[in-house]
């Protein structure tokens, strides 16, 4: 089926909004997104301006009355937009007023919303114009259409991102609007950065890493210490030293005197 970008249209009014949407039942979001931190970690990492939009659970359409047609990605990530506008004003990502569709959008498989993921949401995501729409399924493919999967926009067409699988338990694909790897490791989602070599730490790892650099600094200036207490203590046995070899001098001397003495009175 060809799927045809969704025009814009026109601006509607400065106080619609969209409505609140209740939760989702699957915990699929919370748990390889939220709970790893990964919302907090994207924000710090493209440093969290108010021009850049990294969030989920953000309703995306063309327009806030498009009606059914609203989805809402366990992801979404969009630079040069006004994020309090689409948070606060909006209540959602509505492409016509932001002015642009969003770069980046994520869906995590779950067992009522896989098959949607890559049918319907893909065609609409297309339609929408989204740069780069991308799909984990932390089971390895049971609910997707594969365990990663991405689409990057080709003269308005979807076109697949190449996904590379290092052995059976590690794959990832490039993202080129986020400048990142999205790894499939083990089951779970990663971040890589090739511009520093180093996976994006969850707020566990950071908190783990902390830990560490806190033991670790702890442990030098424990041995630092150590040392300058060796060092006051060997200043303190030199001192006494040289104390005890200017007195045994001193008591020479007054030993030599006194023989002087005696000798000038036996003469």
């Amino acid at each position: 089926m060809t799927s045809k970008p969704v025009g814009l249209g026109t601006a509607i009014g400065a106080t619609e909004r969209f409505p609140d949407f209740p939760p989702r039942d699957d915990m699929q979001n919370m748990l390889y997104l939220h709970d790893q931190g990964y919302i907090g970690v994207l924000r710090r990492h493209y440093g969290n301006s108010d021009t850049t939009l990294v969030m989920g659970e953000v309703p995306v359409a063309p327009t806030v009355t498009y009606g059914a047609g609203v989805r809402i990605p366990d992801l979404t990530i969009a630079f040069n937009v006004d994020r309090q506008a689409i948070l606060h004003v909006r209540n959602g990502y509505a492409i016509s007023l932001v002015g642009k569709p969003p770069d980046f959008v994520l869906e995590v498989a779950s067992k009522n919303t896989g098959f949607r993921d890559y049918t319907q949401k893909r065609d609409d995501y297309e339609r929408y114009l989204v740069a780069e729409y991308w799909r984990f399924d932390p089971s390895g493919g049971r609910y997707h259409d594969a365990a990663l999967a991405g689409d990057h926009l080709v003269a308005g067409r979807y076109q697949p991102i190449l996904v590379e699988w290092t052995d059976d338990s590690h794959c990832r694909g490039y993202s080129e609007a986020l400048a990142l790897y999205l790894c499939w490791e083990h089951g779970q989602l990663r971040w890589y950065d090739p511009a520093t070599g180093l996976y994006l730490l969850t707020d566990d790892e950071v908190a783990a890493a902390k830990e560490v650099e806190f033991e670790r600094a702890s442990q030098e200036a424990e041995r630092a210490d150590r040392a300058s207490q060796r060092a006051s203590q060997e200043t303190e046995r030199a001192d006494r030293e040289a104390t005890a070899r200017q007195q045994a001098e001193e008591e020479v001397l007054r030993l030599r005197r006194r023989l002087l003495e005696l000798g000038d009175l036996e003469g």
